[in-house]
């Protein structure tokens, strides 16, 4: 059973526990600048990201700035990108967003959420990606690992990433954002499965609510 903690100590505790059980929990998507780890993070919607870095060493020696992206051909990129699934919307979404970094951030990736989220088919999760990643700036990236292991931890009791994110940055000094964020997901990943969670494997088990419940 979770002690009676306050919610900001019971959060701290969870990522020092974490901290120590993923030590590796980083973006995991294969990149060398803002503009390839925006592109990688709106391939790896509903797609793992080993097949994304499967996919983006041919794109990224074809397409190397926005502006070779903004003036793809949309037939040419859909083939391309066609492995990491739902590839016609991927390549609306790459095409749109390079075409508003080119016209109103004279081809460089903006480094504010504001701005990020003012490119077409960038949403606050892959904006936090490259804010947390290549800016540095403190950032919580809700993504379906972070949304399911927040919620069973207690850390949040929304289900939506917009009020989780604002939960989780109150409970949280910002400079541990990014990490926990990162530390969250691979815990999902490698413990706090979807349907069979790993209680016993589990480090922060006596951190948790829902601990040997699911």
């Amino acid at each position: 059973m979770a002690p009676k903690l306050s919610l900001r100590l019971r959060a701290t505790a969870i990522n020092e526990a974490l901290a120590g059980a993923h030590p590796d929990a980083r973006v995991m998507l294969d990149h060398r600048n803002a503009l390839e780890l925006l592109v990688a993070t709106i391939l790896a919607a509903q797609c793992t990201d080993k097949k994304v870095n499967e996919v983006t060493p041919a794109l990224f020696k074809r397409y190397r700035t926005a502006e070779d992206f903004a003036r793809a051909d949309p037939a040419e990129l859909e083939a391309m990108i066609r492995p990491t699934g739902f590839f016609r919307q991927k390549t609306k979404s790459i095409l749109a967003a390079s075409r508003d970094i080119v016209e109103q951030f004279g081809g460089r990736v903006p480094d504010t959420i504001e701005d990020l989220t003012r490119l077409h088919g960038v949403g606050r999760k892959t904006a936090n990606v490259v804010l947390g990643a290549i800016f540095g700036q403190p950032a919580i990236i809700v993504d379906t690992h972070f949304r399911r292991v927040a919620g069973r931890l207690g850390l949040t009791a929304s289900d939506d990433p917009d009020d989780i994110e604002r939960d989780v940055q109150k409970i949280l000094p910002a400079e541990e954002w990014t990490a926990f964020s990162h530390r969250i997901t691979f815990h999902g990943r490698r413990v706090c499965f979807a349907r069979k969670p790993n209680c016993p494997g589990c480090v922060v088990n006596h951190l948790c609510p829902s601990a040997f419940k699911v």
